[in-house]
């Protein structure tokens, strides 16, 4: 079986040491290098909870590339630097699978058209636990009978972006079958500015912070005389790998760009 080289952006972080663990683990991925904003030309294995491994250190990505023979990018840094990097790997020829939410309808655009051009397969998943993908699915076929829904996702306090990329990829989803609708009251009013969330097609998404969470969501629903709560939750990060290496092998086969794993599980 042919080994897959593979390169992670943000391996010092929670879900990066699950992907490490990952790649280490799988019998036909090899982990090439590793890209950081520390210990540039040192290796993995200087960093707690590495040993043994390693494994080269960049901090410029450019330069990575140029001296690793990668086929995949698994990016698990932040919304600043993900776009740079996924452009960047599409540029040297190497197939993203990405992690960062915070892109733009824009750069979608942009990204979809670079994996064109280049032939290249691209995955950005705002969220890898295949439980919450279906619970976006499930809240899609759900909003073709309910008009009212709002979205509460529960995240720990060390997360940047608000509301999360799994929530946002909900609304965008049920806003496809439902009838766009302002739920609430006409004459609703704030008495303290963002007590209702924000607001999506009419639909309101709530976002919560706090230490001892990790990545949760529940989508309610709402009509006469009933209500309908989908909800999951991930307790480690652990749960995000099935999906992360789901997006791998689906990157290495396709020739676009997938935005969401929805798109690939069936």
């Amino acid at each position: 079986m042919e080994k897959v080289n593979i390169v992670i952006a943000g391996p010092r972080g929670r879900m990066g040491r699950e992907a490490v663990k990952l790649v280490h683990e799988t019998e036909n991925y090899h982990l090439a290098a590793v890209v950081d904003r520390k210990n540039d030309g040192g290796l993995l294995s200087d960093f707690d909870g590495f040993l043994g491994l390693d494994v080269p250190v960049y901090s410029n990505i450019e330069e990575c590339f140029q001296k690793t023979d990668a086929n995949i990018l698994i990016d698990l840094t932040t919304p600043a630097v993900g776009m740079f990097h996924t452009k960047t790997a599409l540029t040297y020829g190497v197939r993203p699978v990405v992690g960062t939410t915070g892109f733009t309808k824009e750069d979608l655009k942009e990204l979809e058209n670079l994996c064109k051009e280049k032939g290249l397969g691209c995955v950005i998943a705002p969220n890898f636990a295949v439980g919450a993908i279906l619970m976006m699915k499930f809240a899609q076929l759900a909003g073709k009978y309910f008009d009212d829904v709002e979205i509460i996702e529960l995240h720990h306090d060390q997360k940047l972006d608000a509301p999360s990329g799994t929530a946002v990829k909900t609304a965008e989803l049920i806003a496809e079958v439902r009838e766009s609708k302002q739920q609430g009251h006409p004459q609703e009013e704030e008495v303290i500015p963002g007590a209702r969330g924000a607001n999506y097609d009419g639909m309101h998404i709530h976002s919560v912070r706090l230490p001892g969470l990790i990545a949760h969501q529940q989508v309610m629903f709402g009509s006469a005389g009933q209500t309908l709560t989908i909800r999951h939750d991930s307790y480690n990060r652990a749960s995000f790998m099935s999906g992360v290496k789901l997006a791998v092998d689906t990157a290495l086969k396709v020739d676009t760009l997938v935005y969401g794993l929805e798109n690939i599980i069936e």
